[in-house]
């Protein structure tokens, strides 16, 4: 019996002090947990502001106040004091199409509110290159010898650029075929090398100014991030996390505990990368979930600071695996967290500078008040000149017609008796900060649009594009919807518009996506987004005409739309 029992206690309890043959169970290991928070497409949204969403706790729509950098520091700040190695991260757009208080200091604010509320690495997003590749070097590594010099170290004089790293391990410089920016950073977090790898759409060129893009190349997301992995193993890493600016949706609610009805590019992004990475933090979507896809976890947190995700991961701290990934996205409401002073400070401090310099006068114009007020055709004054102005910042893409949509512009044009108009007064008429977007169109196409003014599903009135000068064309309301324009009479510069002719046509990046209720923007060749905000493009307009010694103003509609009496 001996001679039996005494290998088989040798084998099991190799590791114990044996007496006699004790075969007491050995307590499995605690796993290590790493905490991490996700951000996504913030753009510069320094203040909190409205946020509408449906919870799948409850089903209800509901609308709040949320987001802002104060309120994001602050949670953070309470968050940390339950894991102080938590990993702050970001997945792209963290700024580029920002509101005024961030865009007229070109981005600084914000990369300084990230950088102290403790952001460790964030992949590049398409719109971290909308003022080219030595721009988004510049607001890295710091300086003011910048594409926007107007902008650029006029908040504080010595800008020392993000303190957090960007990653993008797919774009690479043509030159040496290396990447542009650092590939990966790894962490240490409780003894465990963690490494972040960071990417962004290869189809970032598509949507970015060429020049400012010249000499890098976007490939392959999932191909350029397996190739980083043997570096990153080799530099002792075992845990692996992926920000990447490209996205999905699903109709899932954005809070959904493991979502699984997620459809988009990162679907098939993460269906090829190394089973290693199992945690995938995505942008560009401005959708939130919390999904998962063969085993992997992949989430996203809105846009705006709304919403952050909330990731916590166990690694057995044997082997390193991963063994569980939990995911809340969670919406940041002010005043939920004790402030975070610093920051708040710094928040405090932009919106009084931003408050002086909303006031600075930009150029003189010709009229005390160009209005919303439309005629019975449905033109006003001050679309018409908003419509010029587009056309002309764009006339280097050789666009020939600009539209303008009723919509988008919130506010007369009101300057007071000196006729001089300053930024604020120029902010408030275009709030959104869309950006230009050229394309073709064909006269055919071109009707379509003019009838959809009065196609509107959902829609309880009729919209009407405001046009640039040299468009005309008549509309008659006694006619059904869908054959209000009258035959022949939409002509450029006094000559008819053809159905089979192309056109080089203007508009702003939410019509051209289709919105407004004008679907036929989508249907579009050729669009380039010049990402050249409207705003700029105005006060330019405005500032050229003043210093021309013709300033801008009209009182009245110019009569490019004629209603049929």
């Amino acid at each position: 019996m001996k001679l039996f029992l005494r290998p088989l206690c040798a084998s099991l309890l190799a590791v114990a002090v044996l007496s006699g043959c004790t075969t007491a169970a050995v307590a499995p290991a605690v796993p290590l947990e790493i905490n991490l928070v996700g951000m996504n497409d913030f753009h510069g949204h320094l203040d909190a502001s409205k946020f509408e969403y449906t919870s799948a706790a409850d089903g209800a729509r509901q609308s709040h106040l949320a987001g802002g950098v104060d309120n994001v520091a602050a949670a953070l700040q309470a968050w940390r004091k339950v894991d102080r190695d938590l990993l702050f991260v970001g997945a792209g757009d963290l700024i580029g199409a920002s509101p005024a208080m961030s865009a007229m200091w070109a981005d600084e604010p914000s990369l300084n509110a990230l950088t102290m509320a403790g952001m460790f690495a964030s992949s590049v997003g398409n719109h971290e290159f909308d003022k080219g590749r030595a721009e988004l070097l510049r607001q890295q590594n710091g300086g003011c010898v910048s594409t926007q010099p107007e902008k650029a170290c006029q908040f504080a004089p010595d800008f020392r650029g993000a303190g957090f790293t960007y990653l993008a391990a797919n774009v690479l410089d043509s030159a040496t075929g290396k990447p542009f920016l650092p590939a990966w950073r790894i962490a240490d977090v409780k003894g465990l090398k963690v490494g972040v790898i960071g990417a962004v759409l290869k189809d970032t060129a598509s949507v970015v100014l060429a020049s400012g893009i010249t000499g890098l190349e976007f490939v392959d997301e999932a191909d350029a991030i397996n190739a980083v992995m043997p570096a990153l193993r080799a530099q002792g890493a075992s845990v692996f996390v992926l920000l990447i600016h490209e996205g999905g949706s699903t109709t899932e609610a954005f809070d959904k505990e493991d979502c699984s009805e997620l459809k988009g590019p990162i679907v098939g992004i993460a269906k090829r990368l190394d089973p290693a990475i199992r945690l995938i933090i995505s942008g560009h979507t401005h959708k939130g979930f919390q999904c998962k896809v063969d085993g992997r976890t992949i989430t996203q947190a809105e846009m705006g600071g709304h919403v952050l995700s909330r990731i916590n991961m166990k690694i057995d701290p044997a082997t390193k695996a991963v063994l569980d990934i939990k995911v809340r996205n969670v919406v940041i409401k002010p005043g939920q967290y004790p402030p975070d002073e610093k920051v708040a400070a710094y928040l405090a401090s932009a919106r009084a500078r931003s408050k002086e310099a909303l006031a600075k006068p930009l150029a003189r114009v010709a009229v005390r008040s160009m209005g919303r007020r439309a005629s019975a055709a449905g033109e006003t004054a001050l679309g018409g000149v908003i419509a010029d102005a587009f056309l002309a910042a764009t006339q280097d893409q050789n666009a020939q017609i600009a539209f303008m949509n009723t919509g988008g512009i919130r506010k007369d044009l009101d300057v007071g008796e000196n006729l001089t108009a300053t930024v604020g007064q120029v902010q408030i008429v275009l709030p959104f900060g869309n950006t230009m977007v050229v394309m073709d169109l064909t006269g055919a196409q071109l009707r379509t649009v003019l009838e959809q003014q009065w196609i509107r599903e959902g829609a309880a009135e009729p919209s009407v594009l405001q046009v640039s000068n040299g468009f005309t064309y008549r509309w008659d309301p006694a006619r059904p919807p869908g054959q209000r324009v009258v035959p022949g009479s939409m002509k450029l510069n006094g000559v008819a518009i053809k159905d089979g002719a192309t056109y080089r046509v203007t508009t702003n990046n939410f019509v051209a996506e289709g919105g407004d209720n004008f679907p036929v923007f989508k249907e579009a060749r050729n669009k380039i987004d010049t990402h050249r905000r409207d705003f700029d493009v105005l006060v330019d307009y405005l500032v050229k005409h003043d210093k021309a010694g013709k300033p801008v103003g009209i009182t009245e509609p110019a009569g490019r739309i004629q209603i049929v009496p």
